[in-house]
This record gives structure tokens, sequence and C-alpha cells, in this order.
């Protein structure tokens, strides 16, 4: 029988007796990252008038980014190549891509594998989509015969989110705070 189910609830609530690693990584939490932050503009970092993302983390020593990404137009987003898997989760809204016959709807999860080449659509009658991605990796954007017209990754968000804290007045030492 494991200790578990010997001891009462309240004698198991010790925590760890030890230190955690020296170099290891502060844990990250975000607070109301499901309502205040979906509300709070300011913080929105734009990539295009009707297109923006909330860093939630940069993770910069593996390769990956977590965020929140906002369109508030219908039509193509992006056609773009992945380098890793993404995963996806829609919070507002829907969209899907011209390559595939599914629509991911509000409370829908995706999961999209290395190498996958799409066209994000997002349809008529949709104000606004949100969905929470996490990006191991980076994309290559390309047009219809799969030519490279850009990039993004990591490096990449951490520069715009640098850019854009600065510009609002934050510092550019705000975008740290999601850096791993």
């Amino acid at each position: 029988m494991s200790e578990a189910t010997t001891r009462k609830p309240d004698e198991l609530a010790i925590p760890y007796q030890h230190p955690q690693p020296a170099d290891m990584s502060a844990d990250l939490v975000h607070a109301g990252v499901l309502d205040q932050w979906l509300e709070d503009d300011n913080l929105w970092v734009p990539t295009t008038k009707t297109v923006s993302f909330k860093p939630l983390l940069l993770n910069a020593s593996q390769g990956y980014y977590v965020n929140l990404l906002r369109v508030r137009q219908s039509g193509v987003l992006s056609r773009h190549r992945h380098t890793g898997p993404v995963h996806a989760m829609v919070l507002r809204g829907r969209w899907y891509y011209l390559e595939h016959d599914w629509v991911a709807e509000q409370g829908s999860y995706a999961h999209e594998p290395a190498g996958e080449t799409h066209t994000l659509f997002v349809p008529e009658g949709v104000d606004e989509m949100i969905t929470w991605f996490h990006v191991t990796g980076g994309y290559t954007y390309v047009d219809p015969q799969g030519n490279a017209t850009g990039y993004e990754d990591v490096f990449t968000k951490i520069e715009a989110a640098r850019k854009h804290y600065e510009a609002i007045g934050l510092g550019t030492d705000y975008v740290r705070r999601f850096i791993r």
C-alpha cells in the first residue's frame, strides 16, 4: 500500500524539503488568461492592423512559444509550413485550413504535425477569433507553390513584443516576464 493511501490527507500536506536545482528557471504563472487578458488591448502585440498576439511563454532556450492569437478579419490569415508540431485550442470564433475538411470552433483542440503546410482561413461572420497556440520551432510563410516569403519563430516573437512594449511605454525589458 502506498503512503498516500495509508495517511490522512492533511498529513501529506508537507512541501518538498530540499531546494530546487540552482539553474532552474522560475515558474511562470499568469492569472486571468481566459478573461482579463483577453480584454486588455494594450498588451496585444500587433502583427497587422487586424492580427495580434499575446505571449504567454517565449521559450528561447528550447525553441518554442505559447501565445494567444487574435484575428479581427475574415479571409486568409497566412499560408505557412511548420518546422515542429503545433497544439491549438480555440477560445473564440472559428477557423480552418483550406487544405483540410475540418473546422476548429470555440472549444476545439487541434494538433498540427511538423512539416505540414496549410492556409489559415477565418470565415465570414467571425468578428473575432482567439486561439491558444503552442508552437514548437518556427513557421516558414510560403506562396501557393511553397516558395518562402517570410519566417517566424520564438526569436521573431520576442523582438516584436520587445518593440511593441517599448512603443507603449512599458520598456524593452517588459518582454522578459515571458522569456524562459
